[in-house]
């Protein structure tokens, strides 16, 4: 195409030439300055969502008084008023800082934390096992320290322990809860009906962060043919020991969930090896799905349940949030 006379005397392009150019240029200037406030008030506002969630924590005793356990080393060692007369082996002599020993008893606990962490699923899980290790290492330094000290640490512990439960999950769920004659009564009542059970102990921390979990896959997935449920292997013994579920302080099988159909066990996880031991498994909501196979296992109960003449399958819905739940104890 010829050119035209103002592009051969170099007149400036017309409007709609100039706005052309690469993709993000014009104002690059601005585009980082909305860049790094979006930068800052992320976090902000993850803060801000989990405020409701961190006032409901501090309204239940359990969290303050771990908390406050997990750091009793750190604010004697460190608050002036009570760090003045303790021994210390820093070569200054002075008591209200960490010797190195203590430095390398805290980097420890650091490391455990973080590998322990790795399989955390849930905050809880996270909470709980800084809580715990960091009570063991407490244990640790005031023994080092001075042996009263240390005793009177292990008292607190075991008190705090009796006295205090970390606590239960009380949300919506469509779970049917069994004692030790309900549990087999229910399964053979109706051989059509496809059983997940939950078998769990309150004492375990395990078993409290899998809670929720297990009750939002019940309100998905509960039908007319595969129903939920639990049952307390720390107060009923007779079910553990006959559906082989180990509760032992050290199990590595609390909690236990076992697929029944027909009556009969099909599955369960986590698994036992040959010489008895738990295999392995991270209790996920998206673990739990695909090992199970709950999305085919919902269609197929849903399609046993209805009646001929039905239009096609739904796809599983969490109910709404409005009461109707049923916990059937």
């Amino acid at each position: 195409m010829p050119e035209t006379l103002g592009e051969r005397r170099g007149a400036p392009p017309p409007a709609d030439k100039q706005a052309a150019g690469p993709i993000g240029a014009g104002r690059p200037y601005g585009g980082r300055q909305s860049g790094g406030k979006m930068a800052v008030l992320a976090p902000l506002l993850a803060l801000l969502y989990s405020v409701p969630e961190l006032c409901r924590w501090l309204a239940r005793p359990y969290y303050p008084l771990s908390a406050l356990l997990a750091t009793a080393f750190l604010l004697v060692r460190k608050l002036p008023p009570l760090c003045r007369g303790l021994p210390s082996q820093r070569e200054d002599g002075n008591p209200c800082d960490f010797d190195w020993r203590e430095v390398e008893i805290l980097m420890f606990l650091s490391a455990i934390v973080m590998m322990k962490n790795r399989r955390s699923i849930t905050v809880e899980q996270h909470v709980g096992n800084i809580f715990m290790f960091s009570k063991v290492a407490n244990v640790i330094l005031f023994f080092r320290l001075d042996i009263r000290m240390g005793l009177l640490y292990l008292t607190l512990c075991i008190v705090f322990l009796m006295t205090c439960k970390p606590p239960l999950y009380m949300g919506p769920e469509y779970i049917k809860y069994f004692s030790d004659k309900t549990i087999d009564e229910e399964l053979e009542r109706d051989k059509r009906v496809t059983w997940i059970v939950e078998f769990f102990a309150n004492w375990s921390s395990e078993c409290q962060s899998f809670a929720p979990i297990f009750a939002d896959l019940s309100l998905k997935y509960n039908c007319s043919g595969l129903h939920f449920g639990k049952v307390d292997v720390g107060r009923y013994t007779d079910v553990s020991t006959r559906y082989k579920v180990s509760t032992s302080p050290l199990t590595k099988q609390l909690p236990t969930l076992i697929l029944f159909q027909g009556g009969v066990e099909t599955m369960r996880r986590p698994q036992i090896d040959k010489k008895g031991r738990a295999v392995s498994w991270t209790f996920s909501e998206e673990n739990v799905i695909r090992e199970f196979s709950l999305n085919e296992l919902y269609q197929r109960a849903k399609k046993q349940g209805r009646p001929r003449g039905e239009g096609p399958e739904e796809a599983p819905e969490a109910p709404a949030a409005n009461g109707d739940t049923k916990k059937d104890k």
